[in-house]
């Protein structure tokens, strides 16, 4: 890999893990180690490259690292003839997060539906014009909640076609 792309790769595995620390709410190694193995992809990283890219002790690498293994984040393989473990995103895991975020959304445009729908009551029974609640903004959220939801579910989809498509292949060289 060439310099300008490892400076890219570094100040990227930076910004994912602010994002991933609060999303996640990672400690900051976690969440860097998490960024380093998405941008590393399917070749996987072992944990000498995380000791040596992200700058940290054996001791912390090895720690949060056994700790995103258990939360399900990552996962390895091995290769044959070589001892060492490369870690590499559970695409399970992105499953679990767009379900989360599924539930998130629907709870809310169910929420909003409610407000809505009281709203709407109460503009009936209103005599003033001026008291009467505006309706717009929950119709276009609502309406952005479900095409979003559609979307993300159409994504999902996807990505467990391909991961049984790779499962099945693996099944296939057993």
């Amino acid at each position: 890999m060439n310099n300008e792309v490892c400076k890219q790769k570094q100040a990227l595995v930076e910004k994912l893990g602010v994002a991933i620390e609060q999303k996640d709410q990672l400690a900051p190694v976690a969440a860097r180690i998490l960024s380093y193995i998405i941008l590393t992809g399917k070749s996987g990283t072992t944990f000498e490259d995380l000791v040596s890219k992200l700058c940290a002790s054996k001791s912390t690498i090895s720690t949060h690292l056994n700790h995103l293994t258990d939360l399900k984040k990552v996962i390895y393989f091995t290769k044959p003839g070589d001892r060492k473990k490369y870690y590499t995103i559970n695409q399970d895991n992105i499953c679990l997060s767009i379900d989360s975020m599924i539930e998130s959304w629907s709870s809310q445009k169910e929420l909003h539906l409610e407000i809505r729908k009281y709203k709407d009551e109460s503009n009936k029974v209103s005599k003033k014009e001026d008291s009467k609640f505006e309706l717009d903004f929950h119709d276009d959220y609502i309406q952005f909640l479900e095409e979003a939801i559609k979307a993300v579910l159409k994504l999902r989809s996807k990505i467990i076609e391909k991961n049984n498509k790779i499962k099945k292949i693996e099944n296939e060289k057993d």
